[in-house]
């Protein structure tokens, strides 16, 4: 392939590219799916006025699609979960602009995937890679852009991000595996005497309080259930004095148009329902995303959006769940820690130069406290 007789191209939404063509890139990441995009931009959860403004790359070689990445230029750095606002902090005070600035990303999604998308017959992925991203680095800096931010990108995107000198972050995140277990008892079995002790008092703890749980499946899903489910992700938000992303037009779309991968996990309690958490099912995974509930009910938290998802996985053969961004008490519940990354262009050649001092600092503290996650794994020795 000759990249000089390609044509890259910018878009301001995906209705601007077509859908069968995007999923031929995007492969079965259900957060990469056409449909799961394109209902952030139709509910308006990302546009000009919530500072996460569409602008995706694609290449054509003649009139094929051969590849693209779901980019946004954004006015603050909300909904990330790569924390960069000591760099903007820092960047203000030096008399430059942090915002606006370049991410490629699923929005409000700490998940890991594909960020360089790029047909799977080319044969000069990595040329086409490095092609993309000197085109989103040249658009920084015709644009006045502070920098490129590629977040959680799988081994593919990152190796294409490290060929091309981004400046790499280490994070690290909680994933549950399933090895095989038979049913539940045979998970438990797994874990030391403390934690099998801990997690069944606090599922039984909920049982006392007169909860059950169901299972919904984006084909079954009511409206009413939806509702309800919005009702307590909304509670759940204002509870913590902050803002929902999302609206119920965005969970509307979804459940419609990629029913196959959504369930709904609802906790009612006397008969009425006041809980509820979504997931949303991959091919071998299933990703934990939004959950809240209606009453204060102990241990509720960790049975809907832990325990019932895991059984749930067990149950239909599911290899990996990942529970969100963050939270170390997941490792009590059977979870272990796993590495996620980001790469990072700035503009600015000294700031560039000052947040690799950073990150290199960084990644010192962050290999020392994986270590000593490792070390409290809840599996016995």
């Amino acid at each position: 392939m000759d990249i000089s007789q390609l044509s890259f191209v910018w878009h301001r939404g995906l209705q601007e590219i077509a859908a069968a063509d995007w999923q031929r890139l995007a492969g079965r990441h259900p957060m990469l799916d056409y449909t799961f995009l394109r209902a952030f931009e139709l509910s308006a959860a990302v546009d000009h006025q919530t500072g996460w403004i569409p602008y995706h790359l694609t290449v054509f070689a003649g009139a094929q699609l051969v590849a693209a990445a779901p980019c946004y230029i954004k006015t603050h750095s909300y909904g990330e979960y790569v924390f960069d606002w000591s760099w903007a902090d820092a960047y203000d005070q030096a008399g430059g602009q942090y915002y606006p600035k370049l991410i490629s990303a699923i929005p409000f999604s700490p998940v890991t995937g594909p960020r360089i998308l790029v047909h799977p017959d080319c044969k000069s992925a990595a040329a086409l890679a490095d092609a993309m991203l000197t085109q989103m680095r040249q658009l920084c800096q015709a644009h006045a852009l502070s920098g490129l931010h590629v977040l959680f990108p799988d081994a593919s995107s990152a190796n294409a991000c490290a060929a091309a000198d981004g400046l790499r972050r280490q994070g690290v995140q909680f994933r549950w595996e399933n090895p095989g277990y038979a049913d539940w008892e045979a998970f438990l079995a797994a874990l030391s005497r403390d934690k099998r002790k801990k997690i069944r008092q606090e599922r039984n703890k909920v049982a006392q309080q007169g909860v059950h749980c169901r299972v919904v499946s984006g084909h079954d899903v009511s409206p009413q259930e939806l509702a309800l489910f919005y009702q307590c992700y909304c509670h759940t938000y204002q509870r913590h004095g902050s803002t929902p992303y999302l609206s119920l037009a965005f969970f509307e779309q979804i459940s419609h148009d990629m029913p196959a991968q959504f369930r709904l996990f609802i906790a009612s309690q006397d008969g009425e329902d006041v809980a509820a958490s979504l997931c949303v099912l991959g091919d071998d995974t299933l990703y934990g995303r939004y959950w809240g509930s209606l009453r204060d009910i102990s241990c509720l938290h960790f049975e809907l959006c832990y325990y019932q998802p895991q059984q749930f996985c067990i149950s239909h053969g599911i290899r990996y769940f990942e529970g969100g961004a963050q939270g170390v008490h997941k490792l009590a519940r059977g979870f272990t820690p796993y590495a996620t990354c980001s790469y990072h262009w700035l503009s600015h050649p000294d700031f560039h130069q000052s947040v690799a001092r950073f990150l290199a600092r960084e990644a010192n503290t962050m290999q020392d406290y994986v270590d000593e996650l490792e070390e409290r794994s809840p599996y016995k020795a």
